[in-house]
């Protein structure tokens, strides 16, 4: 794949999904597999997998099908930082804390090495590792820490300032999971998550299956 090429958002989503479920497959001692059997994992078609996979330029065989070790390695070269990168997270709630510690050694490239809340009570605290400071520091940290990805939990009330102050401390990238929807600089890639949404979604569809 060439270096400067811009994979679409929903093929990246797709290539982190076939990474976390080929990990799986070679933990079970599997070497090699077929693009059907990604597309089972993950609900989709095998044209979409193979497509997909063509987009990163690697190529299986028709008897064995992808090299799974080769094809980890690739994905990771495409997605993963080379030096890796710095995430915080602000908001320090259930779900916050939850986030932090499920994250925690998931990902080499990918480090929560801060925390910040406006609770004094939570400030100073280590919560799986990980340092929550007060979110009058948000700035300096960010600067200090070299932080580069932000990770909104915060009542949505406060989301869009939380946001503001985020563009304004130096972080490209903001994975906002409040029910309020930011709005950003074009220069900061913005992902948003209502779990709200979703349930709904799923809830539609099984109010549709019900007879």
């Amino acid at each position: 794949m060439k270096e400067n090429k811009k994979l679409p958002d929903k093929t990246v989503e797709r290539l982190s999904q076939y990474r976390r479920n080929l990990l799986i497959c070679v933990a079970n001692g599997k070497s090699h597999i077929f693009s059907h059997e990604i597309a089972g994992m993950l609900h989709i078609t095998s044209v979409q997998v193979r497509r997909d996979i063509m987009l990163i330029g690697y190529k299986g065989t028709l008897r064995k099908g992808y090299d799974i070790q080769e094809l980890i390695l690739l994905i990771g070269e495409i997605i993963d930082s080379n030096s890796g990168q710095r995430v915080a997270v602000i908001g320090v709630g259930n779900l916050g804390r939850a986030i932090i510690s499920y994250l925690k050694g998931k990902r080499s490239k990918l480090s929560i090495i801060a925390a910040f809340d406006t609770n004094i009570e939570k400030v100073d605290r280590i919560y799986a590792g990980v340092h929550c400071y007060h979110y009058d520091r948000l700035a300096e940290i960010i600067k200090s820490e070299d932080i580069s990805i932000g990770i909104i939990t915060v009542p949505a009330s406060e989301a869009a300032k939380v946001a503001e102050n985020l563009v304004i401390s130096g972080i490209k990238g903001i994975l906002n999971f409040t029910p309020s929807p930011v709005n950003v600089s074009s220069h900061v890639f913005l992902e948003e998550y209502d779990m709200i949404t979703s349930l709904e979604k799923v809830a539609y569809f099984v109010k549709k299956n019900e007879f």
